[in-house]
């Protein structure tokens, strides 16, 4: 068996006082079946380690916590919410819900990362499956079901060698502004990810849906500027957000800024809006994880719709992917959406990737963009 609790965690989110000097000190795991609410679970947790107001990320004298790391599957989060899960895990190792708590340690260089290798993927669906799916979700917006369903395959592939060499890799690829990784006994997760899923404080929230993609080419930043499609998808799901938020929201405060702005990840452009709230007063950590999860730009709209939709259509639930995860202290939270995300277990390393589909959706270019996607994230891992 790996030895991935050796892997040192770097969690998205994580002040940078923090980074190099975590010690765990409690955990919390939580899987489908094991019953109970895990939105207030992660709020229990997070209550029980951390003060109200801490400012978290300081070196304490007396051993306090802090920060907690956290990490929501999609099918937590549509527990959350009351949506249909879909398809069993292909890597039931990696809990659902994991909530780790840490103190300050002294300062560790990391190891040197060992040798690994990563050897052919294995989809589990093939290319013409994924093109019926996408057709299965227009019908779906034909008869007024659903408006954009986020459709998402699974690859996985043998592995073996150095984890901690395969999370740094997965991690820290060009454009992870939300990477992280963290790990337990028999599973470890590596998000490469360019976004931010919720960002709060006592008093405010904001959301950065990214929808709509390309390849980083002058060629390709052209084509995404003009597309109406893409550009129609990717207002939906900021109109989603602004609902979602809305939910926690002091009323008349949602505000979207930087529509539709372009960013890179790796070789792809993406686009990438904020949606900004003041909260209103005594909203929680479990009221905003139930408002905004699953993350909206990987789900659709209307969220609960897509949710039974896609989970009688995707061969494979989704796993770690498609989640939350990052980085909580008393007074702030500060959690990645998990696109780009690689899980390993004992034998595997599994990726997951997808696209939003609407009505002017075309399958083959939906198939094709799903790759390109996956194929960035196997491409660190060769």
């Amino acid at each position: 068996m790996p030895n991935f609790r050796a892997v040192r965690p770097a969690p998205p989110g994580v002040p940078a006082a923090c980074r190099d000097r975590l010690v765990e000190v409690d955990r919390l795991e939580w899987r489908i079946g094991d019953g109970g609410d895990p939105a207030a679970l992660a709020a229990d947790f997070r209550a029980r380690h951390l003060a109200e107001g801490d400012a978290g990320g300081h070196a304490s004298a007396d051993g306090a916590v802090c920060g907690v790391a956290v990490l929501v599957s999609a099918a937590a989060g549509a527990v959350m919410v009351g949506g249909a899960i879909g398809a069993p895990s292909p890597v039931p190792a990696v809990p659902d819900l994991a909530l780790v708590a840490y103190v300050h340690g002294p300062a560790r260089e990391a190891a040197p990362p060992g040798p690994f290798t990563v050897g052919p993927w294995e989809a589990s669906w093939s290319g013409a499956d994924h093109a019926a799916a996408v057709s299965a979700v227009q019908e779906a917006i034909g008869r007024g079901d659903v408006y954009v369903a986020n459709v998402v395959g699974h690859r996985r592939a043998r592995w073996s060698g150095d984890p901690a060499a395969i999370a740094r890799a997965a991690s820290t690829v060009a454009g992870a502004s939300w990477g992280g990784v963290l790990a337990g006994d028999d599973w470890l997760v590596a998000s490469g990810s360019p976004e931010c899923f919720l960002t709060a404080d006592r008093s405010a929230a904001a959301t950065h849906p990214i929808k709509g993609t390309a390849p980083a080419t002058e060629d390709g930043r052209a084509a995404l500027l003009a597309s109406v499609k893409e550009r129609a998808e990717h207002v939906m799901i900021v109109d989603l957000e602004r609902n979602d938020l809305a939910q926690v929201a002091a009323p008349g405060t949602v505000e979207v800024k930087d529509l539709f702005h372009i960013g890179r990840w790796a070789d792809l452009w993406q686009a990438e809006s904020t949606v900004t709230a003041d909260l209103a007063p005594g909203t929680g950590f479990a009221d905003l994880l139930r408002a905004m999860c699953p993350p909206g730009s990987v789900t659709g709209a209307p969220k609960l719709a897509v949710l039974d939709l896609v989970g009688g259509i995707e061969p494979v639930g989704r796993g770690p992917a498609m989640g939350a995860f990052g980085f909580l202290t008393g007074h702030e939270t500060r959690l990645g959406v998990t696109i780009r995300t690689v899980a390993l277990d004992a034998e595997h390393a599994h990726i997951w990737s997808g696209g939003g589909i609407t009505w002017r959706s075309d399958p083959e270019a939906e198939v094709a963009e799903a790759e390109a996607k996956a194929a960035g994230v196997a491409a660190v891992l060769r």
